[in-house]
């Protein structure tokens, strides 16, 4: 993933427009038809979220050990509980 150094201060919520185009990826997609999540590596190690189908929409800025957390507990089953 590549790091993006973006110009402006970057803030939880932001406009992902503000962050550019370059950059996201998307770290996996499914069967759903195209709505996946997008991901762009900041240059100070932090990581932004978009939904890619609104890539005019907010961005949420985690960082790394935010994300490893999440996606720790993801795979450990700590989230099952939002799919019943």
């Amino acid at each position: 993933m590549d790091r993006i150094k973006p110009r402006i201060s970057v803030y939880n919520g932001m406009p992902a427009r503000d962050l550019g185009s370059e950059g996201w990826h998307k770290p996996w997609s499914g069967g759903n038809g195209g709505n996946c999540l997008e991901a762009m590596k900041l240059a100070d190690g932090r990581i932004a979220v978009r939904q890619s189908t609104d890539p005019d929409g907010p961005a949420l800025i985690y960082t790394t050990d935010e994300m490893t957390a999440f996606i720790e507990g993801a795979k450990a089953g700590k989230a099952d509980f939002l799919l019943s």
